[in-house]
């Protein structure tokens, strides 16, 4: 199983003729231009110390991702930040390119506008990587306020307030980014929505349910490498 954190001065081949501090210090220096002077203020109060390459989840399989360690003044106070590749939007064969010429400005004013409050360091970036071909990517900070709760030890009541809160939270998104009065439209009032969104649901549930058994059996044929007991 590879390491979910590989370290970047493993990755830089000094014998390709570049400098490794270099290559980092025009990284930090590139997403710093792009802040806003308070927020590039507070960051440049931080040192850099260390970057590694991330492994990313099932949802962005076969994209860059980079960890940013930085530390700030006494060294007890660290910033660690989380470079992701954005590329371009599955929906744009049926709507059309972005506005935006960076796909991670494009993930980052769409975070802008769906929440009421972002990551203070919360910016997009294009770089080139270490065979010089340019990506683009959003910054944000590394697992700075995220939280979840073990549902499996939910009460009904529990789960039923948590479900409620989650929903009114998604709900607030999609009112901030699109047209509010057009969504509210289309539920309506009555119950046919919550009815939809529920066997929706449930469909859903039973497919990952088939689609794992389906992978199992393929693992135990020998049909596809698996690593159990992890």
């Amino acid at each position: 199983m590879p390491p979910l954190l590989v370290p970047f001065r493993e990755l830089f081949r000094p014998a390709d003729g570049r400098d490794e501090t270099e290559y980092v210090r025009e990284l930090v220096e590139g997403y710093a231009s792009g802040l806003d002077e308070d927020r590039r203020y507070v960051f440049q109060s931080y040192r850099f110390v260390d970057m590694a390459r991330k492994v990313v989840g099932v949802g962005s399989v076969g994209t860059r991702a980079w960890i940013f360690l930085l530390v700030g003044r006494d060294g007890q106070d660290p910033l660690v930040l989380q470079a992701k590749e954005a590329q371009a939007s599955v929906l744009e064969p049926y709507l059309g390119a972005s506005r935006f010429d960076n796909h991670g400005e494009r993930v980052v004013r769409g975070q802008r506008m769906a929440q009421a409050a972002t990551d203070l360091f919360l910016n997009w970036q294009r770089s080139a990587d270490l065979e010089g071909r340019e990506h683009d990517f959003y910054v944000r900070q590394l697992w700075d306020w995220k939280a979840s709760v073990d549902l499996s030890t939910m009460s009904y009541r529990g789960l039923h307030a948590y479900t409620r809160a989650c929903g009114w939270s998604l709900a607030r998104a999609h009112a901030r980014s699109g047209d509010r009065l057009a969504i509210a439209a289309y539920l309506g009032s009555g119950r046919k929505f919550d009815r939809a969104m529920a066997c929706f649901s449930d469909a859903y549930a039973d497919q990952n349910e088939l689609d794992h058994q389906r992978l199992a059996e393929a693992a135990a044929a020998g049909q596809v490498p698996a690593l159990t007991g992890v």
